[in-house]
Order: C-alpha cells, then structure tokens, then sequence
C-alpha cells in the first residue's frame, strides 16, 4: 500500500462499479479514507446489502483500508449535501471529491427526448456541481482540498449521437475551470479527467472480421483501472500546482488537452456588415476553422 494520500478523507461518485470502483480502491491503497458513493439500484428499484458499494467498502476493508458506503443520489441537491455529510460523519473531515457519477442515454439529436436531455444533464452537469458546492464550505474553511472532475472528449471533440452527453461533459470543463478560479485564493484545486475506458465501448463496436477482432483486441488495453492513477495524482499534495487542466487519459497514454483561446482576428476601422464579413473576413478565418471530426476521428490510433 503506498501513502500518497495518507490521512486524506475522499468522496468518490459513482464509485459501485468501472472507473468509479477502480478510483475508490486506489485512492484506499494510497492511505485515504472513501466514501464509496454509488446509487446501486437493482433494475426494480430495490437496494440490498449486496449493492455494489458495499461490495467495493467489503474490498477496501479486506486490504485494511478505511471505507463507507453511500447511496445518496448526486442529481438531488439535498441528496448531495448528504454524501458531504458522510464524510464528515464519518471520518471527521473532507479533502477530495472526485466526480465521477454518470448515465448514457444515447439517441440523435433530432430523436432525443426533453426526458433523456434532462436525465443526462441531472446526473452529470447538476451532479457535478450539487457535490462539489456541498464540499466547498469545508475546503474554504480549512484552506486546502481537490476536485477531479470527468469530462469527455464527446464534449471536448465531438461524437455522433451524444449532445445530452458532450453538452453537459462540456458544461463540466468550464464548471471546473469556474470552480479553480474562484477557489485558489482559498489554495483549492479542480481539474478535469477525459477517460478513455474500454467499458463504455462494449457491443458498439462490430467483431465480423479477423481485423475488426484484433481492433478490439487493441481497444480492451484501455482499462478503466488505467484512469485510476491520474485521479489519485490530482487528489493529492503532488499535485498542488495543478489547477483548471483536462487530462485524457487512455491506456498507457496521458494528453493534455488544449482549450479555448482566440485562433486569428480581423479589423476594420469602419465595422462590418454581412456582405463585408462574407467577402473579407470569412476567406480570412475559414483556413482556422475546426472540422467537424468525431473523437474517434481526432484519436485515430490504436491505443499504447
């Protein structure tokens, strides 16, 4: 067991099951306490002492860490509140939250539903936000704390029947960068995780020929366990000078992504009109513009 973040108290959203589980068992390995936060609703509703979070609070505890179970919903403002309350319930005090909850519901933007629009925006922009507010008068408080936040590259970049996702993935980058911006004076940090993780892929992807076999082969290196390191690492002091930066991570491979800054610009002392903007500005920018390329497209190679 290593002792990167010893003594440290973490939340971690979503944490039953993927990248969520694969966070919470690092972050114990490293010494910190976790509140397992993990809604683990069977598919009629009913919760069991067999939920996922306790499954991962059973795990963290047979390798002799510190671990609670918490079924709060992130999508509920009080909800939120009460997975903050845990920690400090619990073990006296808060220093990460990691934010990590989230749904698909996948559909073409001409065929989404206001209903799978909202759900997606609830659990992840609003989840996002709900948990990390509640921290924040903690972190103030006592001068120190960490947010790690997932983003996506289908906000980030761009993918095909995702606008409910990328727009609130999206909605978290700037969420995010807000939260780093109006909290360093009190020495609190945010930053944001783009994970590429093989579980979000499975049965989208065809298996018919041998190629597209040893293509998917390639796309299992992506362990959602691979994220977990990149997530402990922010949590933690060894990271104290990173704050309002996206990683993606993939595999064995780190990026670190650009974001929005002024291309090229142009002047005309007298204005613009549409005509003039047609005719000068628009030849003079188009060489900038950014083409429509899914994730897929931009991240073209086989994974490291």
């Amino acid at each position: 067991m290593g002792n990167m973040m010893e003594g440290k108290v973490v939340v971690v959203t979503g944490a039953g099951r993927g990248i969520g589980r694969d966070i919470a068992l690092q972050m114990a390995g490293e010494g910190a306490a976790v509140v397992v936060n993990d809604l683990g609703v069977g598919v009629d509703g009913s919760t069991s002492a067999d939920t996922p979070a306790a499954e991962v609070v059973r795990e963290i505890e047979g390798r002799g860490g510190r671990a609670v179970a918490n079924y709060e919903s992130v999508s509920d403002w009080v909800a939120a509140g009460r997975i903050v309350q845990c920690a400090m319930d619990t073990f006296g005090r808060i220093d990460a939250v990691v934010n990590n909850a989230g749904i698909l519901r996948d559909r073409f933007f001409f065929n989404m539903s206001v209903d799978e629009w909202r759900a997606v925006i609830d659990v992840h922009l609003n989840g996002s936000f709900f948990v990390a507010r509640a921290a924040a008068p903690h972190f103030k408080a006592q001068n120190s704390g960490a947010y790690v936040h997932m983003t996506s590259t289908s906000g980030l970049i761009g993918n095909v029947g995702q606008a409910n996702y990328a727009a609130a993935k999206l909605g978290i980058a700037a969420l995010s960068k807000s939260i780093a911006i109006d909290m360093r004076r009190y020495k609190v940090r945010s930053n944001c995780i783009s994970p590429f993780a093989w579980s979000r892929m499975i049965g989208s992807i065809p298996t018919e020929t041998p190629q597209q076999q040893e293509r998917v082969e390639k796309l299992k290196k992506m362990e959602s366990g691979k994220i977990a390191p990149m997530a402990v690492f922010l949590a933690s002091d060894a990271a104290n000078e990173v704050s309002g930066q996206i990683f993606a991570v993939r595999a064995n491979e780190i990026f670190l992504m650009s974001q929005p800054r002024p291309l090229r610009g142009m002047q005309r002392n007298e204005g613009w009109t549409p005509q003039s903007i047609a005719e000068h500005a628009l030849p003079a920018l188009k060489s900038g513009f950014t083409s429509l390329e899914t994730s897929g497209e931009v991240f073209s190679w086989d994974p490291v």
